[in-house]
């Protein structure tokens, strides 16, 4: 079953294509309807639709533009044009933004009928390609050169001099790419699982189909996509500003997610790595992305996360030298406080068995100390000096006697440090939720107001802030913004004499009839009958 939404600003032509259409018998579910390209955009976030059929005349934002958003941000979703012009000019836009199909109104429910199962076709067509596995096999044996990938591996590693990097990237046809540099890097979730339920015969097949979707999405795009030998699937993005390339990185590795997880019905986690400016600083980028997965044990799986997000942009890049270090560390920053008891239990049995003097143990521990110390530092910053396990680091590491007493000081101080580093993170959180909350009080009477604003003010991403946000309110971004403008305009009807349309445009909304029926969903009544009603209840 597809998921459609229809956008229109007259009523009477949306309710009329809902009433004539027995959506299940097309294989569609229509999901919603909208007055405009705003508010169906708005929707579209957090709906994700398969088709959407729009007017191109329309307030607020018309149907081509709507249309060059979804494929901007949305290139999956198909659009139908419906309109009642007609003009070559408007066609032409159409066409250029790859509109799906294109049609004139007025449009008969047969017509509309015939055109729902021509794109149902289409798009079960295109689903079957996806799943078909002989030719997903076709497409293997056309993929690129494992040589290419394993120089690629070596790139982002850094085993390469300066010199073999521009004549590897010659000898390989590879797209010339230019700084800045960014990587993300794409994990499936559960892979041992999926391996056993499907595509037993020839598990490569289901990786190869995941690399397939990604191939597609970036289809265009100066990136450059391969798979390691750990079985991730890496993107090197590049050359756009700063700031713009950070973002395009998150926006396109959530429709990644989305494809995957729609299409072949399994999810991945996706990392993103921190801007840098050389290939040679890919290893950092690189590494910052690996340490992003590590935080799906702390916020789930099925999710594109920054490392920015996670541990601030002013953190630098600093590798351990020892698997186990690293290993510990990442325990200690995602809260996993019974693991870590486990690991240093295995580390203290392994001191054990090795025969050390204990001289040679206290060096061992005094470097797992030095690490805690760093973790914390790096994530809290100067605030590090209210760390209240401090003294407890500070105790005079000769005066026991015993590992057995050493693994027990050990676990007191992995307990003080995750507890620290989740309260510091939930207070960061707070705090950043608290001033976009003030922001919202002083800016809500602006109409153009919009999630992208209100994350860039904390310089976040859309996506990780708006999950943050909703967590700490119960409710999205926008339907808090509309509560506090309901309210501001509540008061603004029982305290001043102003009319409905100067209400409506004192508290951010332009166009006073959707006002009126946002005023009315949200209170029960329109603003006239709200007022009404107060006057009555004072009288009496």
């Amino acid at each position: 079953m597809y998921r459609i939404v229809i956008v229109d600003d007259e009523i009477e032509v949306r309710e009329g294509i809902k009433e004539s259409i027995e959506w299940d018998r097309h294989g569609f579910e229509c999901i919603g309807d909208y007055r405009n390209g705003k508010e169906a955009l708005e929707a579209i976030s957090e709906l994700r639709p398969d088709l959407v059929l729009s007017d191109i005349c329309m307030p607020f934002m018309d149907g081509i533009e709507l249309t060059r958003q979804i494929h901007l941000n949305y290139p999956y979703i198909k659009v139908i044009i419906l309109t009642g012009h007609d003009e070559f000019d408007y066609a032409q836009k159409a066409l250029r933004l790859k509109v799906h199909d294109f049609i004139v109104k007025p449009i008969t429910a047969n017509e509309l009928r015939s055109l729902l199962d021509k794109v149902k076709l289409e798009m079960d067509k295109e689903a079957e390609n996806r799943e078909n596995l002989s030719h997903l096999k076709m497409q293997l044996h056309q993929s690129l050169p494992l040589l290419r990938e394993r120089f690629l591996e070596q790139l982002i590693n850094g085993t390469l001099r300066d010199l073999k990097i521009q004549e590897r990237f010659e000898y390989f046809s590879l797209p010339l790419i230019s700084p800045p540099y960014l990587v993300v890097a794409i994990d499936i979730d559960d892979l041992d699982e999926i391996k056993k339920e499907r595509w037993q015969n020839d598990p490569e097949l289901f990786r190869y189909a995941a690399f397939n979707i990604v191939q597609e999405v970036m289809e265009g795009k100066d990136v450059i996509v391969f798979r390691t030998r750990e079985e991730r699937i890496i993107v090197i993005f590049s050359g756009e500003a700063e700031e713009g390339l950070n973002e395009t990185a998150i926006n396109l590795s959530e429709v990644i997610r989305f494809c995957i997880e729609k299409y072949l019905k399994f999810t991945v986690t996706v990392g993103v790595g921190k801007l840098c400016s050389t290939l040679n600083e890919l290893p950092f980028s690189y590494k910052g992305a690996i340490s992003a997965l590590d935080y799906r044990f702390l916020h789930g799986k099925n999710r594109v996360i920054s490392i920015l997000d996670m541990e601030g942009a002013n953190k630098p890049a600093q590798q351990l030298d020892i698997e186990w270090n690293r290993r510990f560390s990442t325990l200690i920053k995602t809260g996993t406080f019974e693991e870590a008891q486990i690991l240093i239990g295995q580390l203290i049995s392994k001191l054990k068995d090795s025969l050390m003097s204990l001289g040679a143990c206290y060096l061992q521990i005094q470097a797992i100390i030095i690490a805690i110390m760093t973790m914390i530092h790096e994530l809290v910053g100067d605030d590090s000096a209210h760390f209240k396990g401090h003294e407890i680091l500070l105790e005079d590491i000769n005066r026991f006697k015993t590992l057995d007493e050493i693994e027990t000081w050990l676990n007191t101080i992995c307990k003080e440090a995750i507890s620290y580093i989740s309260e510091q993170r939930n207070d960061q959180t707070k705090m950043q939720v608290l001033s976009v909350i003030a922001y919202i009080e002083k800016h809500y009477s602006d109409e153009n107001l919009t999630v992208d604003d209100l994350c860039r003010h904390v310089h976040l991403s859309k996506s990780y802030f708006s999950t943050v946000f909703k967590q700490h309110k119960e409710q999205t971004i926008m339907e808090y913004v509309t509560r506090v403008r309901i309210e501001k305009a509540k008061d603004l009807l029982q305290h001043t004499p102003m009319k409905s349309y100067e209400v409506a445009s004192k508290v951010g909304y332009g166009d006073p009839q959707y006002f009126s029926v946002l005023f009315k969903k949200n209170t029960g009544t329109t603003p006239t009958e709200y007022r009404e009603k107060l006057l009555r209840e004072k009288i009496q």
